[in-house]
């Protein structure tokens, strides 16, 4: 008998009672999980609002510097001597390209930019900051910018920047007084960084690398700026939030006189020497010319290496340097100076004579030392001396003097030493001394040597600069005003909106002293300067044919500085010489007479013939007719300088033209 299947009986309550246990669970799943959601939010919204705000604003909200403008630098009339152009630059931010390499030779390929520039330009990308935007090619032509502006969405990381860049519109006149500015390099980043200046040169890519774009780099630079952006993801700018603009560097007002510059040039034109002109009352420079010289506007955009080579190779007669401040021997033109300490150190008196046979000896020693007159000057004084230039007379007082009270003297005019003109480039020069020698060479100083020093030849040496600053304490009459090339600078105004105003502050210059050289007799000054007076006024004198027919009374002293030694019994004769050992040309000039306003001081290098009278001092000429114009200053004491005569006579034409 089959049995009957068992049919299982549902126990509804025990399945209800199940169910209700299985949501009460869930339940109370869902309100764990629904409070720590809300615990979250609450977190995130009320305790962490303002720190995922910034993230926020991070994200959406982009500080960009903003680089302040340069100051511009005008000459003492108000011309401009440097300014700011706008120019179209090629830049990129390294970490947003992925093969920078390919990438720079296909853009560059596009611009028909060369391969020496890509070469120099992959080796700077290795010393800079992948997230920072790197200058590429600057002074991209308008075809150029078209051109890329086509193609940019080939080339992410590159892109088009507009800048204002430094034009100097003078070009090689003022390089060696202005310098130039040029592209910050590692070196400089580090430099900024130890003076905590980095932040305030974020967005800037110039820097001043030589003169007063150098010296005054911190005043010219001014102070950075910054606008706040919003950004989309693909950070691309949608609109300005906020905007700080920078503040103007100062601009500076120079004792330049362009003119002057020019007429420098023009006189120097075809020579290697230096120029340089100060006005003695208050120090300012009003001309300083090295030629040759060189075109600052290279540096600004990046020199190539072919043209940089060109400046450094010899046979363009290095125009890299600075001959202003640069050394030279300062032959004759320092005789005032002995002069006058002669004087002070009671060895000679304005009556003192000494004659003069066409050369000199030591007591107890064969070797004669030659004047530049083969036959002599006979008898000679003080002031015969300086009109005349006699080697003889000065021999003969360096010997009684000696080293240590010529060299203690010249040191108070600021030989050997650098005078505090506003540019890092300057030389000391050479002051020689017992001491100086010992140091340098390990050796004793001879008398031999002293009168060397009494000519301006041997190891002295003088800066052009260092020269017109001397003869600017000389007719001072003592009183010593440091030379500088800055006059005045000028700022422009933020009002308390944070807004640019036009007016502007003006500063002048304070001009800096040093304590003045004390004399035993003030009348020494008089003595000396009348000396130089008649070498310039008197006729046969050795300056006298530069400046005839002039309508101003200028003073002054002719030198020439031997470069090669020449032994004794020869003839020096410049056209059997190599032009490297020719004899430089000296001459320093001051006028008027009675209230001087401008000292010149003229360096030629190796001239083929004749000396400072016939080649450095129509130098000075040039650039004193154009300082003075058509004014007409004369000395008021006719009967005290009688020399002034506008008739040139052939028949005294000057024969000392070698000193």
């Amino acid at each position: 008998m089959a049995l009957k299947k068992r049919v299982a009986i549902r126990n509804h309550s025990a399945e209800a009672n199940l169910f209700a246990r299985r949501t009460f669970i869930t339940f109370i799943g869902v309100l764990i999980v629904t409070l720590i959601l809300f615990s979250n939010i609450y977190n995130l919204e009320v305790n962490s609002y303002q720190k995922y705000q910034t993230r926020s604003n991070d994200n959406r909200i982009k500080i960009l510097p903003v680089a302040p403008n340069r100051g511009l630098i005008y000459d003492r009339n108000g011309v401009l001597l440097a300014d700011n152009t706008p120019v179209y630059s090629l830049e990129v931010i390294p970490e947003q390209v992925d093969d920078i390499k390919s990438s720079l030779a296909e853009v560059s390929k596009l611009l028909d930019i060369s391969q020496e520039r890509q070469d120099k330009l992959l080796k700077e990308l290795k010393s800079k900051r992948r997230f920072k935007p790197i200058e590429l090619y600057s002074r991209l032509s308008e075809q150029q910018v078209s051109l890329f502006s086509v193609n940019q969405h080939k080339f992410p990381g590159f892109f088009i920047d507009a800048r204002l860049k430094r034009y100097y519109p003078f070009a090689d006149l003022t390089t060696h007084s202005l310098g130039y500015v040029a592209r910050i390099n590692r070196r400089d980043s580090d430099s900024l960084e130890k003076q905590g200046l980095a932040e305030n040169y974020a967005a800037t890519r110039n820097i001043g690398k030589l003169g007063l774009e150098r010296y005054y780099q911190d005043i010219l630079h001014g102070t950075i700026g910054h606008q706040e952006v919003e950004i989309n993801n693909q950070g691309r700018v949608i609109r300005t939030l906020d905007f700080t603009p920078p503040i103007p560097g100062k601009d500076l007002t120079l004792t330049l006189d362009i003119e002057l510059q020019m007429i420098a040039k023009r006189a120097l034109s075809g020579k290697r020497g230096a120029v340089v002109a100060i006005d003695p009352r208050d120090g300012g420079v009003l001309a300083m010319y090295s030629n040759p010289s060189f075109d600052g506007n290279l540096f600004v955009h990046g020199i190539s290496s072919k043209k940089y080579k060109k400046l450094l190779d010899p046979k363009n007669n290095k125009p890299l340097l600075n001959r202003a401040v640069q050394g030279y021997p300062p032959a004759s033109t320092i005789k005032p100076l002995l002069a006058l300490t002669g004087l002070d150190a009671g060895i000679i008196t304005p009556e003192t004579e000494i004659y003069d046979p066409g050369f000199y000896q030591l007591p107890g020693i064969e070797t004669k030392r030659r004047d530049w007159k083969k036959w002599g000057h006979g008898k000679v004084n003080l002031t015969k001396s300086l009109e005349q230039s006699c080697n003889v007379y000065y021999y003969d007082l360096a010997y009684k003097l000696g080293i240590t009270r010529i060299s203690q003297m010249m040191e108070k005019f600021g030989f050997g030493e650098y005078t505090g003109i506003d540019l890092h480039e300057e030389s000391r020069a050479i002051m020689p001394s017992i001491e100086w020698k010992k140091a340098r060479y390990n050796r004793s100083w001879y008398t031999g040597e002293t009168l060397s020093v009494g000519i301006g030849q041997s190891y002295w040496s003088v800066t052009p600069l260092q020269l017109s600053q001397a003869i600017s304490i000389l007719v001072n009459k003592g009183q010593i005003k440091v030379p500088h090339l800055l006059k005045a600078t000028s700022e422009v105004v933020i009002n308390s909106e944070n807004v640019i105003t036009k007016e502007a502050i003006v500063t002048e210059y304070a001009v800096d002293e040093k304590p003045p050289i004390i004399l035993k007799d003030k009348h020494y000054w008089d003595i000396v300067l009348d000396g130089l007076h008649n070498t310039v006024q008197k006729f046969g004198a050795t300056g006298h044919e530069a400046f005839a027919g002039s309508k101003y009374d200028a003073a002054g002293k002719t030198g020439s500085a031997q470069t090669a030694n020449i032994e004794q019994g020869e003839e020096y004769d410049a056209t059997k010489v190599k032009e490297s050992k020719r004899d430089n040309a000296m001459f320093i000039a001051f006028a008027p007479y009675e209230n001087p306003e401008i000292v010149v001081a003229v360096a030629i290098e190796n001239v083929a013939e004749g000396g400072g009278g016939a080649n450095a001092a129509p130098v000075a000429r040039q650039i004193m007719d154009q300082y003075f114009g058509d004014r007409e200053i004369i000395s008021k004491d006719k009967t005290k300088h009688p020399h002034h005569d506008n008739v040139y006579h052939q028949n005294i034409k000057n024969t000392a033209g070698n000193q």
